[in-house]
């Protein structure tokens, strides 16, 4: 049987293992667009109800199940983060009013997830993680017809489900054509096999989260020092860098050797100008007398590592402490639906935000690709407008089904997500809403509207790739481009790229171009384009500019 205790440590366990292992599933990605990656997406959601459990205390494995699919569904991200909270929220529904789950409970439960997240996904595609999951559930729920025991139960579910992730490229032909699984279904078994290191052997899968705000470079240095827990062997941590004497010909390795004989964490990194070093030790001026034997000391520092780690631990017990009174005391924002219909958009960038704002939105979302907002983020939103009817833009396919969670959460207003997938639907939208029409026929107006915008994307390759029929290589931070959302064009300049995506979009019945530059693009590079398309389409369209200060896209094109 799985108590509270168990299930508890299994979802921490699970979170830390996709926590662990998020970069290697974001890499399976196969579409080199820059986006908020499943890897990361899966590894935030299910942190929101990890970070939850640390604190919590119960009895019965349903409190557990109730409170990880609460917060899993606030917590959710990308179209993999809703799936996957829609497959806890499973455990909820097969959990409740139980104290400890057997096997049969736990594939109920999984059952009911499966189901669910089949339900809500519009058109189901297998060889997804919907397909991870599904079979998972059909061999546990075979196995306990004859065994009922919750461990090997699990194991037999997370050994299914490692099965069924091998045959996802089968089943899907650009995985097979890409050679990868798919990143959902690999994220879905990693947190399975956090969760079976819990329930078999009784052990948390470990994850400490890096320091923030280090160089690489730094990084790497520091590496050794970021090493030691409680049982700190030496005492000093000693970094010191020494400007090379010309006249002195000895090798670093006698120092690096010398060092190791005094401490431990011993880094040398020498050229021909100068010698750094980072040592622990009980005895830091015999490390800095080894230096000076190679020339002079430029730099130094010694830093006493039991009393830093210390002090680190009494700081980090009064921020935990000041976070968790900051969050009792904090109430949601929430704004009395007085207005008939208020809107709520999801952009990025201090001009976005401000052009939806003058378009008559209440409130602006900040996100879009890189960067899912949650659930809660969109919930939020949503109970901040004042509006008896709220309507909210996505303005990204991977935020949609995330913006859709909200809608049952809201009681007191209604909430309809029209699911834009770009900006310039989700402002194609706004500026079509007509105040003095009724509801349903306002928004058949914004969404016919919407349904007839081309959109271009300009931005990078995020990772190697391959596309089209002929399998075009990319390459990382290569310039690509988007039609609709189709990679169609590689470039190595933002204008050309920006011109020829705009080109492919125009067609006899475009009337008007928009070209919304973004972050680190040069007003003589947004001068450059509009220059260009003035000259080729000044005649018969109408061609506008926005300073939208997105991240990630160089500029986004809408084509009407």
């Amino acid at each position: 049987m799985i108590n509270a205790k168990l299930l508890k440590n299994a979802i921490i366990s699970g979170a830390n293992n996709i926590s662990k292992n998020k970069s290697k599933i974001d890499d399976l990605n196969i579409f080199p667009v820059p986006d908020g990656d499943t890897g990361t997406n899966m590894s935030m959601t299910i942190n929101a109800a990890a970070e939850m459990l640390e604190g919590l205390e119960c009895d019965d494995v349903s409190t557990v199940a109730q409170k990880v699919a609460s917060s899993m569904l606030r917590g959710a991200r990308g179209n993999s983060g809703v799936i996957l909270s829609l497959i806890f929220r499973g455990f909820s529904i097969g959990l409740k009013d139980k104290e400890n789950a057997d096997g049969k409970d736990l594939v109920e439960a999984l059952g009911k997830g499966v189901e669910a997240a089949y339900k809500a996904v519009m058109k189901p595609t297998e060889g997804t993680i919907l397909t991870v999951a599904r079979m998972a559930f059909e061999a546990g729920n075979e196995l306990v017809a004859t065994e009922n025991d919750a461990v090997t139960v699990w194991e037999t579910i997370t050994a299914a489900a490692n099965e069924a992730l091998e045959l996802t490229p089968e089943l899907l032909p650009v995985l097979k054509k890409a050679n990868v699984v798919d990143a959902g279904g690999k994220g879905l078994c990693t947190i399975f096999e956090g969760m079976l290191s819990v329930f078999r052997d009784g052990e948390i899968i470990e994850f400490k989260k890096a320091a923030a705000g280090e160089s690489e470079e730094e990084d790497y240095f520091r590496s050794a020092a970021a090493q030691f827990d409680d049982d700190i062997t030496y005492t000093y941590c000693t970094e010191f860098i020494v400007g090379r004497d010309p006249d002195i010909l000895t090798e670093a390795d006698e120092l690096r050797t010398f060092l190791q004989s005094i401490g431990d964490c011993v880094v040398v990194v020498d050229d021909e100008e100068i010698i750094k070093v980072h040592v622990h030790t009980e005895n830091p001026g015999n490390a800095l007398q080894a230096g000076l034997e190679y020339g002079q000391l430029l730099t130094v520092k010694v830093e006493n590592m039991k009393e830093q780690h210390r002090k680190a631990a009494e700081a980090e017990k009064a921020a935990k402490q000041k976070e968790d009174k900051s969050n009792e005391s904090k109430e949601p924002v929430i704004a009395e639906p007085t207005e008939e219909i208020g809107f709520v958009a999801v952009a990025a960038g201090e001009g976005l935000v401000e052009l939806f704002k003058d378009c008559g939105c209440a409130n602006v979302v900040s996100g879009g690709q890189s960067m899912n907002p949650s659930t809660q983020d969109i919930l939020s939103a949503v109970l901040a407008t004042p509006a008896k009817k709220v309507v909210v833009l996505p303005n990204n396919k991977n935020i949609i089904m995330a913006a859709e969670q909200a809608a049952p959460l809201v009681e007191d207003r209604t909430v309809i997500v029209l699911p834009t997938k770009t900006i310039p639907q989700g402002l194609s939208a706004l500026l079509a809403f007509n105040p003095d029409a009724d509801v349903d026929t306002a928004l058949e107006m914004m969404q016919e509207a919407f349904s007839n915008v081309q959109t271009g994307l300009v931005t990078f390759a995020a990772r190697d790739s391959e596309f089209g029929v002929g399998l075009h290589k990319i390459k990382e931070n290569e310039i690509i481009a988007l039609e609709n959302g189709k990679l169609t064009i590689t470039e190595k300049d933002i204008v050309k790229a920006a011109v020829k995506v705009t080109k492919n979009l125009v067609s006899k019945e475009s009337a008007f171009i928009t070209v919304i530059s973004g972050e680190g693009v040069t007003l003589e590079q947004s001068e450059r384009v509009i220059e260009l398309l003035t000259a080729k389409y000044g005649k018969d369209m109408e061609i506008s500019y926005v300073n939208g200060g997105q991240p990630v896209y160089y500029f986004i094109i809408s084509v009407e």
